[in-house]
Parts: structure tokens; sequence; C-alpha cells
């Protein structure tokens, strides 16, 4: 894990502007905005309390939001997760997903999406990870911490996030809480071609048990901690919301190439 922010090299560069129109004259520098839009998520900064050498926040929010609404960082976010396996010599997309939820308080005078789960005692929101087994982020999503995993998971069976689910993935591995209204939708989306699978607790010991491949998606969830944006849920949008797990996951990606 990079201790600090660094802006994107010229190796970096090279790989992402081919998802971005860099060929259009603008005022604007793109490779600034994604830093900018980088420096957030893991600096956890307000928008307006941008630096002065980075584009005006205002330009920034505006691809920062554009990017999300057409799916230009899913499309980077799948790009450099595919670069990264390849260079564990792994192949480009997972057979195997992990699935879980992170419960995050919600910051003040927001109330949309939000909700408190009475299981961690956590007024807020919750976030729902689809990682492969070496941690990288595929996709997520958020809504309000009141509603079940296994409802809230539903959203990531939706049209658009299905369209990141490839035709290699063979099984979904979860715990507990998601049985039922995920577990069968995901039985009708995709026929019965994936597996649905739950990795429980070995014993019946009480406390906290390390469980086998899907102790990656709490090492993802832990590595969030180091993106300060996501320490705790500021967006009014759920959407927003989990537009910065994606980013946080890019950024990860792109500090291990070279």
């Amino acid at each position: 894990m990079v201790e600090q922010y660094n802006p994107l090299s010229d190796s970096q560069w090279e790989g992402i502007k081919n998802f971005l129109n860099t060929e259009r004259k603008r005022k604007i520098d793109l490779r600034e905005v994604v830093n900018a839009i980088r420096y957030i998520v893991r600096c956890g900064i307000q928008w307006r309390a941008l630096p002065s050498y980075y584009p005006k926040w205002k330009s920034v929010y505006y691809y920062f939001c554009k990017w999300e609404a057409d799916g230009t960082i899913m499309r980077i976010n799948t790009w450099v997760n595919a670069q990264d396996r390849k260079n564990t010599d792994r192949e480009e997309k997972p057979s195997l997903i992990l699935i879980d939820s992170q419960s995050v308080k919600l910051a003040p005078m927001i109330r949309q999406d939000r909700g408190f789960d009475a299981n961690k005692k956590v007024n807020g929101r919750k976030r729902q990870f689809l990682v492969d087994t070496g941690g990288r982020i595929w996709d997520a999503c958020a809504h309000a911490a009141s509603v079940y995993d296994a409802d809230g998971a539903s959203l990531l069976l939706d049209p658009i996030h299905m369209a990141y689910w490839d035709e290699r993935c063979k099984k979904v591995l979860t715990d507990t809480h998601y049985r039922g209204t995920f577990s069968v939708m995901l039985a009708d989306e995709k026929e019965g071609k994936i597996a649905f699978e739950i990795s429980a607790k070995l014993s019946d010991k009480p406390g906290f048990e390390v469980l086998p491949i899907r102790w990656a998606v709490e090492r993802t969830i832990s590595w969030t901690n180091f993106y300060r944006r996501l320490v705790k849920d500021f967006e009014r949008t759920v959407e927003n919301s989990a537009a910065w797990v994606i980013w946080a996951n890019i950024s990860l990606m792109l500090n291990r190439m070279t």
C-alpha cells in the first residue's frame, strides 16, 4: 500500500487516457482532473478545498459526475483490474467473485438513503463490494444501512451492473446474510449458470474467524481505510458514494503498475 498520494506517472496516464476524449481541444487538462479526483479520494478533502494548482473544483466535479454516469470509470476500473491480474499470471477476468458489505456513518444533514444498521449500530449507509480473490473491486453499490444485505446486493444484479459480470464467472461466494432475495435473483438472471455458495464459520466458537478465500473481501474493506474519502460517507447520492469506491480501487491498481 502506497503511504501517500502521488500524481499519475507518464506510464499510468498513457494507459487510462485511451478511455477519455483527449483529442478534443479544451482548456482543462484531463490528466489534472484525474489527479484531482484521486487526490480527493485519498486525502478526503471537501470539493471546495481542492488546492488551487488543480482545475477549479466545479470543473473537476463535472467530470466526476459525467464519467460516473456514462460508465467511463467502470471501463477504466475493468482495464486496471485486468492489467493487474495479467501481471500476476492470472486470466483477465475472474471465475470466482466474493461479495460482502460495509456499514459506514453518513455525514450530517443528509437524509437521502439513510438508515440504521441494528447489527453494527451504525447510522448511515451500507456499501456492497464485488471483488475477486485478489481483492480487486469489480463493482460496488450503496444503499441505506437499514437494508438487509440480500436485498441491497440485489442492486448488483441490475442490467447496468450485470454488464460487468463476465461470462467467465462461475461462482459467487458470500456469507449467510445473502441467502434469500439475492440468491434467488442470481439464479433467475443467470439461469443457474453461476453457482451461489455460502462461506460460513468452520466452528461454533464466538468471535472473529478467518474464512478460507472469503477473507480477501474483508482485506479489501480494510484497504478502504487508507482512502479518507471512504472512511465516512459524505455523498448526497448513493451513485456518487459507489463511484468513490471505484476510484479508490483504480488508484490502488494504478499504484501497482509501473
